[in-house]
């Protein structure tokens, strides 16, 4: 599949990895000899610096997998703050529990294990940030409850809206011709969403991000 980023752009810019603490790398690892789909290293990286810059004192994640996303963005919240994250895989979130108890953050974390369209709409309180990165044939319902749940002025994150390249490729192979489709559609509502400043950046597989009016 073709990329965002050219593998000598990649090569360069991971020379200014910083070291992470070693469930990190270990998470990391784990991912690839599983192929279990993580955040990217650079686009969580961006997701801690507007974690730092708006200072959210309540996060929701959509789409938790082994927690990766997860502590890091607890790790940057500060006294008080917390993150409520939803998995609805039964076998990620056994792997979930075990990463955030040796993360040492349970106290800002809250793991809710279902399916996150029936999840959100009991959901009472507005958050100031929420993160969402889970099936792709979702996110237009997903997208539609955040935007309920969202404060105005929070910020929603959002992670594959470039999808490997291929949201912006004419030829797509057939395995990816369903879910490239969703990705497209999901972009022009994101984009267009009247009470939403967005923008797509290319970073990691494509970080939608938008500010509520």
């Amino acid at each position: 599949m073709p990329g965002i980023l050219y593998p000598t752009q990649i090569k360069y810019l991971k020379q200014f990895k910083k070291d992470e603490d070693p469930l990190i790398t270990e998470m990391e690892q784990y991912a690839k000899e599983h192929n279990v789909p993580i955040l990217s290293w650079h686009s969580a990286a961006f997701l801690e610096q507007v974690i730092s810059m708006i200072n959210p004192k309540r996060v929701l994640e959509i789409g938790t997998a082994i927690a990766y996303s997860t502590i890091r963005i607890a790790k940057v919240l500060k006294k008080k703050s917390v993150i409520h994250t939803i998995e609805m895989s039964e076998d990620n979130a056994i792997i979930a529990k075990e990463n955030i108890e040796k993360s040492g953050l349970v106290d800002k974390i809250d793991l809710k294990i279902g399916n996150a369209l029936s999840i959100m709409p009991q959901l009472q309180k507005k958050y100031d940030l929420i993160f969402l990165d889970a099936d792709k044939e979702d996110y237009k319902r997903l997208f539609d409850y955040s935007m309920i749940l969202l404060k105005r002025g929070g910020v929603i994150f959002v992670d594959n809206l470039l999808w490997h390249g291929l949201a912006a490729t004419k030829k797509v192979p057939k395995e990816y011709k369903i879910s490239t489709k969703f990705i497209r559609e999901f972009n022009k509502v994101f984009m267009n969403q009247p009470n939403l400043t967005s923008t797509i950046l290319p970073i990691g597989d494509g970080i939608g991000l938008g500010i509520k009016k």
